[in-house]
């Protein structure tokens, strides 16, 4: 098959996969198994990487996340994107009514009609599509400029990257996470030792403004249309007859769009929706009425804030009050303290509530949150416990202030807050509540790579009381592991072995393994090359770490603060004296490692042997950094194979710029 074959198909398979898109993610209507989607997607992949001139863009294959971005570009809004004015009870609507209709009395014949929908909370953006491929997505931000999030928004499976029409235009859409998937991705976070979301507004914001488009596509962002901002070459005169043509166009729109020419039938669909809410699978604050007939949108125009044709009436959230018995403090995989509310149960949003978080100290000292108070409760995003507020005036003198514990509730190390967070953690190594995820994270692979010990055996062995901590590891016996579930002679000979073969990995593995707060594996490198031992970094300062290029002042704080700990300075002594390697090998490799100290790298093309990834390690291997982005501070731009943009803006700022070979030279030099 020829080039052009081959084009063409890539090009079917980029359209199956978009139709499959639309079925699964907006229609909800898939029409193929998740195997056979997985197979029409790796067949893809395969012929991208193979014929690399064929990428584009708006391929499927483009939405598992490029790059991380610097930062973010701002944008000017051509049709400014405006926030409603709210309604908070029925009189509200009605005179938002009288004023619709006075203003277009005797100007037009056709009656004023208004359509109903969700307001979802959510994150509202704006999508440009030109000629029907979506060419980029912004934030709402102050309504004039918002920030340029177009990469991030190419990661949500429900926002087509080309439509199923070449239209020019811009829409705008609400994104947000549905209520399950946000619960599945808080204990996901909690599983990791990750702080979790309080509500799904902020996790879909806080999402969809990483810089690492890779993360955002990891978060389960979905998206609904709500309004036409423009569009060329077609003429539309109802605002249902836009949504029509979105829908059309292979957009997600808005899933309950009710017509009426009645404020009463407005009212009753907000009074049933107000009943109703909690049994959707995503969240709404409130329901958006707006005047369908696009003529007169015009001739009620709009203030320098919000649409004169449009208004949001708001639902109260449902409240409930009862009394705060106790507070408790749970301790979390990452060692974070928090306080939780023990309540008097109570019924709220359809289910009984006992307990609600406190978040943190400064939000109980906030709120002036005591034992004994009688406290009013909500769902944050109708999923959360919440304390909304204390009635102080039922106070009888008796309540109790709370004060966070100075140690550990778990395992009695210190808790410490540092300067700048909100959250206190305890810095135990050996705290019962984190060690699980510390010994997973210290055989991971980036760490000191022991394989076949997975989370399972782990278990097995901390439940058996074989390990305690990471360095118990090394103590272990045959006649300990034999008799273990699901673990025979070979797999217990192998476990050893990559155990024993462990010991001599180098320093930054070791330094990384350690689970330091804040220290990943390029600050580890750092750090392991800066001091040439533990022994070193252990007896360091806060300014000694300061000196190290990229090595901030949380990063310091948070090293100086784990070898404070005694527990944490018994696991390294256990270390050495089970003969775990301490010291930075003085290997060619190692002396390597700083041939690159201090300069900066931009890579761009493809190159023939290494990936992306092969050729950023290599770089940071020997001191050096990688950006995405070219600047007057890179030093090198690393020019493979067609080359994108970054090549000409590198001449245009006169940066070095060097081919694979060249790139080869300065790795073995």
């Amino acid at each position: 098959m020829g080039l052009e074959g081959i084009k063409k198909q890539i090009e079917k398979l980029r359209e199956e996969i978009r139709r499959h898109d639309y079925q699964y993610y907006v229609l909800d209507q898939p029409v193929i198994s998740d195997a056979e989607y997985d197979s029409l997607m790796k067949q893809l992949i395969e012929l991208e990487e193979k014929y690399p001139e064929f990428k584009s863009p708006d391929s499927p294959t483009q939405r598992v996340g490029g790059e991380p971005l610097k930062e973010f570009e701002t944008v000017e809004h051509s049709i400014p994107m405006l926030s409603l004015s709210n309604a908070f009870d029925e009189g509200e609507l009605i005179d938002f009514d009288r004023r619709v209709r006075r203003a277009l009395e005797g100007r037009l014949e056709e009656p004023v009609e208004y359509v109903v929908e969700f307001k979802i909370d959510g994150l509202s953006v704006a999508l440009d599509y030109q000629e029907g491929r979506l060419i980029r997505g912004a934030t709402r931000g102050d309504g004039h400029i918002g920030e340029d999030v177009t990469e991030n928004l190419k990661t949500i499976r429900s926002i087509p990257l080309v439509l199923n029409k070449p239209y020019t235009m811009q829409v705008r859409g609400e994104v947000f996470i549905p209520k399950e998937a946000f619960k599945k991705l808080n204990e996901q976070r909690e599983l990791e030792g990750e702080p979790t979301f309080a509500n799904p507004r902020n996790a879909a914001a806080g999402s969809l403004r990483q810089l690492d488009p890779r993360i955002t596509a990891s978060r389960p962002l979905d998206i609904f249309i709500f309004n036409l901002q423009y569009i060329d070459g077609v003429q539309v005169d109802t605002h249902l007859e836009s949504m029509d043509i979105m829908r059309e166009a292979g957009l997600k729109v808005s899933p309950f769009l009710y017509k009426t020419d009645s404020m009463q039938k407005v009212i009753e669909v907000c009074r049933e929706w107000s009943e109703k809410r909690h049994e959707l699978p995503f969240d709404i604050d409130g329901l958006v009425i707006k005047v369908n007939n696009l003529r007169h949108r015009e001739i009620l125009g709009q203030t320098t804030r919000s649409p004169r044709w449009a208004i949001a009436y708001k639902l109260p959230a449902e409240q409930k009050q009862t009394v705060l018995k106790d507070i408790i403090v749970q301790v979390g995989r990452t060692g974070v303290l928090t306080p939780t509310a023990i309540l008097e149960p109570v019924r709220v949003s359809g289910s009984l509530i006992s307990r609600a978080t406190l978040h943190n100290e400064d939000y109980i000292l906030e709120k002036d949150i005591r034992i004994g108070d009688t406290v009013i409760i909500q769902k944050a995003g109708d999923i959360i416990p919440e304390v909304v507020r204390v009635e102080k005036d039922k106070r009888t003198g008796k309540e109790k202030k709370f004060v966070m514990p100075k140690y550990c509730p778990e395992c009695g190390s210190d808790v410490v807050r540092l300067e700048g967070e909100v959250a206190a953690r305890c810095i135990g190594n050996s705290c019962p509540a984190q060690i699980k995820r510390l010994i997973i994270h210290f055989v991971s692979r980036d760490a000191m790579d022991i394989r076949g010990l997975g989370p399972a055996i782990i278990s097995q062995l901390i439940d058996n009381g074989l390990i305690k901590d990471a360095a118990d590891l090394y103590y272990l016996t045959y006649d300990q592991l034999i008799n273990l579930d699901r673990m025979g002679d070979k797999s217990v000979n192998n476990l050893l072995s990559s155990i024993e073969r462990s010991k001599q990995q180098d320093l930054d593995r070791l330094v990384f393994a350690l689970g330091i707060r804040l220290v990943g594996s390029r600050a580890a490198q750092l750090i392991a090359q800066h001091f040439k031992s533990l022994d070193n970094i252990m007896k360091a300062k806060k300014e000694d770490f300061l000196q190290i290029h990229e090595i901030g002042g949380k990063i310091a704080e948070s090293i100086v603060a784990f070898f404070k700990e005694e527990q944490n300075l018994e696991l390294v002594d256990k270390l050495k004296k089970a003969g775990v390697n301490t010291e930075l090998k003085a290997s060619q490799e190692s002396e390597q490692q700083l041939s690159l100290e201090g300069k900066t790298f931009v890579l761009t093309g493809t190159l023939s042997s290494y990936t992306r990834g092969e050729a950023k390690a290599e770089i940071e291997r020997r001191g050096g950094r990688v950006t995405s982005s070219v600047s007057r501070k890179t030093d090198y731009v690393v020019a493979g194979e067609n080359p994108g943009s970054k090549l000409e803006k590198a001449r245009s700022l006169g940066i070095k710029i060097i081919d694979e070979e060249e790139f080869k030279n300065l790795l073995l030099n």
